[in-house]
């Protein structure tokens, strides 16, 4: 999912600790398993972060200056909801509005029994 966020909370787009918990905890909604977290605070203002899980990523960039938040939720699997990730960060962020493309990618038509994301 490409989304956009618009209207946001600037302050909370300016907020690393903040972030991290939301994109942390939104993968733990769309039942992603965790693996790595990294942010970068860009100066003056504005936020880049990621959230490595073992079916792919849940990244976002921040604009501050212009509310806007841009978040990618890349998953895998048959368990993972992207849309439980996307609901929480709409509402955490406090977007008026937002925009998403829904691509769909990697479709390998594997048997069950092939497909290895994550280590068991």
């Amino acid at each position: 999912m490409l989304v956009e966020f618009y209207g946001c909370d600037s302050q909370l787009l300016n907020n690393e600790k903040k972030l991290k918990f939301l994109l942390e905890t939104a993968a733990d909604r769309c039942k992603a398993t965790r693996i790595k977290t990294l942010f970068h605070k860009f100066n003056p203002q504005g936020i880049s972060g990621i959230v490595i899980i073992a079916e792919s990523h849940i990244s976002i960039h921040t604009w501050p200056e212009y509310n806007v938040a841009s978040v990618d939720i890349y998953t895998c699997g048959e368990v993972i909801n992207p849309w439980d990730a996307f609901k929480y960060l709409e509402k955490e962020l406090k977007s008026k509005n937002a925009t998403v493309i829904e691509m769909r990618r990697g479709i390998l038509n594997l048997p069950e029994e092939q497909v290895k994301h994550k280590v068991e």
